[in-house]
């Protein structure tokens, strides 16, 4: 996400993940569906898309180059492509209402599922208050979740990371889970989430759990306990009230959630935890 603006040639990549080219975008296809040019296109719309609902403020050429365009009119060239309009004229609330919809109605077709109406904004009914706070950088180990809002995928890869970290002395250690895409934006299929421990500097990733290295940043924190229908709303709250009124900016970072303790220690319908929004 970080390196959206720069040239993300096909060898470099391949380079630093050590394949081949050819490996590479063999591997890559096979797992997302979609060729690394593909792929990073796509996400330079989404965070367009992100940043055009986020700061209505910024303008659309500074958005375009902040993700990576080479210019306005390569920009609206592509978001035509995807949305068959120019950005200045697309319909982004009813976009996100859409998308909205179809995180509802996946969410409440599953056994037990939980019913997540949107928090309307200014409204606030659980009183949630922001604590602003400044993290140390971090390094963790994760297991990544494609597509987590459907099946056990999230709660598999806890049980997988937790038996991993419990091996290795890090099971009582920070947990956290971060959400790289914003399914109001983003197709709920092509969305990921991060099941993570902090680890130390010098772990070494091996199969298929990876390494990340968090830099240190603010975040605006909302705590909760609660059901998974309380942290929907905290998010409600904290992006679409919240932000707005406070007059920050979101950081290029992935909103988490840290745990307070173990994931699902609590169960599976309550959970104690922290939302994180990371702030410029």
């Amino acid at each position: 996400m970080s390196n959206l603006a720069s040239s993300l040639r096909l060898e470099d990549v391949a380079r630093a993940a050590s394949f081949s080219p050819f490996h590479f975008h063999r591997v890559f296809r096979a797992i997302l569906g979609e060729t690394l040019q593909q792929f990073v296109k796509r996400q330079r719309l989404e965070r367009a898309l992100y940043w055009m609902s986020h700061t209505p403020e910024r303008s659309l050429t500074d958005i375009a180059l902040e993700c990576g365009f080479s210019s306005s009119s390569d920009f609206s060239r592509s978001f035509k492509q995807r949305f068959d309009v120019a950005p200045s004229a697309f319909a982004l609330d009813q976009f996100r209402e859409e998308r909205r919809a179809e995180l509802e109605q996946v969410m409440a077709s599953q056994e037990g599922g939980p019913k997540l109406p949107r928090l309307p904004q200014g409204e606030n009914p659980d009183g949630f208050e922001v604590t602003m706070r400044e993290l140390p950088a971090r390094t963790v180990a994760y297991l990544r979740v494609l597509n987590p809002y459907q099946g056990t995928g999230v709660v598999d890869a806890c049980q997988r990371l937790l038996a991993w970290a419990e091996e290795r002395g890090f099971a009582d250690n920070q947990w956290l889970g971060y959400m790289w895409e914003d399914p109001e934006i983003v197709a709920l299929e092509a969305c990921r989430y991060d099941v993570a421990v902090e680890v130390p500097k010098d772990f070494q990733a091996k199969g298929d759990v990876g390494r990340f290295d968090f830099p240190a940043m603010r975040v605006a924190e909302v705590t909760l306990s609660g059901s998974i229908e309380l942290e929907q709303r905290a998010l409600d709250w904290l992006f679409g009230t919240w932000l707005p009124e406070s007059g920050n900016v979101p950081a290029d970072l992935p909103a988490f959630e840290a745990w307070h303790g173990r994931p699902f220690a609590h169960g599976f319908e309550h959970f104690e935890l922290s939302c994180h929004l990371p702030i410029q």
